[in-house]
């Protein structure tokens, strides 16, 4: 008899269109609400921010800086830095190349201060570019050596016939050529019901697998639930399941040896994505030299029963 779980924390209020918590990539779909900003949230920030944004904040407060201080440059007085070309865009511009020379420090010498007021302006500047460049030096560092799980989860969920029973099953693989020391993992089933008054809760199962934990993978991992007597799926046809107002939360741990420490990834499944009567194709291969040759391509990949 299958028996349900606490709420692991996901809550149990729910609604008939509710999104799930986690995606497949591991984010979640939380929206927050009247949250106060603290400049430590600046770090986490820029660190979970994917690396084409990254760079375009990178570029965009170095372009930004620079603009500001070439127009402060021609408000001072862009004769306090380079004789005037009598043209505003072009004087402009002078400003501009020349907050870029002093903000990372190179100073190629063609264009100088000579004024009070520039020589204190352009000191400023070289002050917010050593910082600025150190800040993203360290967000740099952070972003390089923050551990972190690159795991690969099929696209699908099978349902098979297995051993006496049925099964539902996904794969996993290291998108890394590092070995996954001990890698575990969980599985919760989130089921969206409703009640007699209409209202929708979840209920929540931490399913039994095959098997959870495992002393190292080299290649692909076919994580399997069998729908026995003690699965809440064991009562239901195929056509009920793939039909079930359900989705499945992915938690994966392992030591990583790239980082010497243990990592962690989450992911989830929608019972839309489940695929009856198939199997997973083989992924891997012997070459004529002996090696064992995975093909990474084939994770998803499946073949009829």
């Amino acid at each position: 008899m299958a028996k349900k779980t606490k709420d692991p924390g996901f809550g149990y209020k729910s609604a008939e269109n509710v999104k799930g918590i986690i995606n497949k990539d591991g984010t979640t779909n939380i929206v927050h609400v009247n949250r106060p900003l603290k400049i430590d949230d600046l770090y986490t920030f820029f660190i979970g921010l994917s690396w084409w944004k990254f760079f375009l904040f990178v570029v965009f407060g170095y372009t930004l800086l620079n603009i500001l201080f070439g127009i402060v440059y021609v408000l001072i007085g862009i004769e306090q830095i380079t004789p005037s070309r009598g043209n505003l865009l072009r004087d402009f511009l002078n400003g501009f190349f020349f907050s870029a020379q002093t903000l990372t420090t190179v100073g190629y010498g063609g264009i100088a201060p000579k004024g009070l007021t520039a020589n204190i302006i352009a000191a400023f500047e070289a002050l917010i570019g050593l910082m600025s460049f150190s800040f993203i030096t360290g967000l740099l560092y952070g972003r390089f050596s923050k551990p972190k799980a690159a795991i690969r989860f099929s696209s699908n969920l099978i349902l098979r016939d297995f051993n006496e029973h049925r099964a539902l099953m996904f794969r996993l693989m290291n998108s890394r050529k590092t070995l996954m020391i001990e890698p575990e993992v969980s599985v919760t089933l989130s089921m969206n019901e409703e009640d007699e008054t209409g209202q929708y809760k979840r209920s929540f199962y931490v399913l039994n697998l095959e098997r959870k934990k495992i002393t190292y993978l080299p290649t692909i991992w076919t994580i399997v639930h069998p729908i026995d007597d003690k699965s809440p799926l064991y009562n239901l046809s195929n056509e009920e399941i793939e039909k079930l107002n359900a989705g499945l939360y992915i938690l994966v741990q392992y030591h990583e040896e790239s980082f010497g420490q243990k990592v962690y990834q989450t992911s989830s499944y929608k019972f839309t994505q489940v695929v009856s009567n198939v199997k997973y194709t083989q992924s891997s291969s012997i070459d004529e030299e002996g090696y064992t040759v995975l093909d990474h391509d084939k994770l998803s990949e499946v073949e009829p029963m």
